[in-house]
């Protein structure tokens, strides 16, 4: 999650954003040797950037490329108050919930002068850095959200994953059925059996919290909901179909439960996670980006299955990442084939055999899963459903000044202060009048 630190600033900063910008243009490449600065936020992927680096570097050796590796938390305040300055990085990291903000102020560079085949990409992506029929980002790769299991608990519980997992506001499916059966309190009893302590779970079956991109947003969508009107419009999931999808997800923590309780989960809380590594919960929804920070602390064998399906089908979040270019770079020239270079097969194989990301270059995914495979672990569950119904987080602006503001309601969504009607109602004013 962005902290609310970093909302705050880029709120102040980001009227500033169109005006420096336009005001603080660069001159084209002047001839000689060029030095470009390259910023990301994932330590891990650095390591493979410095390779897909070394060689855009040996393709093109009039160029260096100077990578600038930032903590997610200092980021996006970074990037702001650069953008303002003039002095952003030349090319950069964009992700879904920040593109409305730089790309309505004329900080991100039109790619079409590319002139890349956008049908060779994830259509996810593209579709996430399009505005106004032209694209600003060059699809960098995509993360999906699939079901990560404790296959010793299933096993310890003579429980085996379902072919198909699906749920239906009511209660009924096999996920609620399956998860009774992963939850157990201090003297064995299970939720469905008289006698159950809901104050003294040992272990819960499936992990439900307030986190929108692996939880809720899945339920609306897989409900039927939806919750955007259309892309850079208004917010809709406060329809019948958001709220039921809502209600079963706050349903599994307060009335079934098989799910820790909020107090525990609610952001800004990572103890969830904390409780997956330890055994304490047995099913747990989660990005494949989550791998190498789940993976190395488990003392336990994971599987991945794809995430429940709803009444209106399996329908999974995907967030992809680009590639963005300042549009004021003082070396445009160099910054586009930078830019090229990495919207092709040799950047994005590098990232995708090294276990890094699904690569949204179509075609180069299967390195990622063999690289998986070698450790033990079978992705291809999420690329199966990346093949299926998706849907992207909302993208639209004044998300990242929204985002802080609707945790805290669903947070008490989540402890039962709010019901899914009420909270749902709030979230869509608030997120409304920040629209532009």
């Amino acid at each position: 999650m962005t902290s609310p630190r970093i909302r705050t600033i880029a709120a102040v900063l980001g009227a500033a954003l169109l005006s420096t910008a336009t005001a603080c243009g660069g001159s084209g490449d002047s001839g000689g040797s060029v030095t470009l600065t390259y910023r990301l936020w994932d330590d891990q992927q650095k390591a493979g950037y410095q390779k897909v680096m070394a060689a855009f570097e040996k393709a093109d050796p009039g160029v260096h490329v100077k990578i600038e590796l930032l903590p997610y938390d200092q980021y996006w305040t970074k990037m702001t108050a650069d953008a303002v300055a003039g002095t952003a990085p030349d090319v950069f990291w964009m992700q879904t919930s920040q593109f409305p903000e730089f790309v309505t102020k004329g900080i991100l560079a039109d790619l079409g002068a590319l002139k890349l085949d956008t049908t060779k990409y994830n259509a996810n992506v593209v579709q996430s850095y399009t505005y106004k029929g032209k694209l600003y980002g060059v699809p960098k790769d995509f993360g999906i959200v699939g079901l990560l299991y404790n296959e010793d608990l299933f096993k310890k519980a003579g429980v085996t994953m379902p072919d198909k997992l699906t749920w239906v506001p009511d209660g009924s499916g096999t996920l609620l059925e399956t998860a009774r059966k992963l939850t157990v309190d201090d003297n064995g009893k299970h939720p469905d059996q008289p006698g159950f302590d809901a104050g003294k779970v040992k272990q819960y079956g499936f992990a439900s919290w307030n986190h929108y991109q692996t939880q809720w947003m899945n339920w609306v969508s897989s409900n039927g909901g939806k919750l955007v009107d259309k892309p850079f419009g208004k917010y809709a999931f406060n329809d019948a179909a958001s709220v039921q999808a809502l209600q079963f997800g706050v349903d599994l923590v307060n009335k079934y439960h098989v799910a820790p309780p909020a107090a525990q989960t609610n952001p800004p809380s990572d103890k969830i996670n904390e409780m997956f590594k330890q055994g304490r919960v047995a099913m747990f929804p989660a990005n494949n980006a989550l791998l190498p920070f789940v993976a190395p602390g488990a003392n336990f064998k994971i599987g991945i299955a794809p995430m429940p399906a709803g009444p209106a089908g399996r329908v999974v979040n995907i967030n992809g990442l680009s590639e963005a270019v300042y549009a004021r770079s003082p070396h445009k020239e160099a910054a586009m084939k930078l830019a090229r270079f990495l919207s092709g097969p040799e950047a994005q194989k590098i990232m995708a055999d090294g276990g890094y990301v699904f690569p949204a270059l179509n075609g180069l995914s299967q390195g990622y899963v063999d690289y998986w495979k070698q450790k033990g672990l079978d992705v291809s569950p999420f690329l199966e459903e990346s093949r299926g119904a998706t849907f992207n987080l909302p993208v639209t602006t004044g998300f990242t000044a929204f985002e802080n503001k609707l945790n805290q309601t669903f947070n008490d969504m989540y402890l039962g202060k709010l019901t899914p009607q009420q909270a749902a109602d709030q979230a869509v004013r608030d997120g409304d009048a920040l629209v532009k």
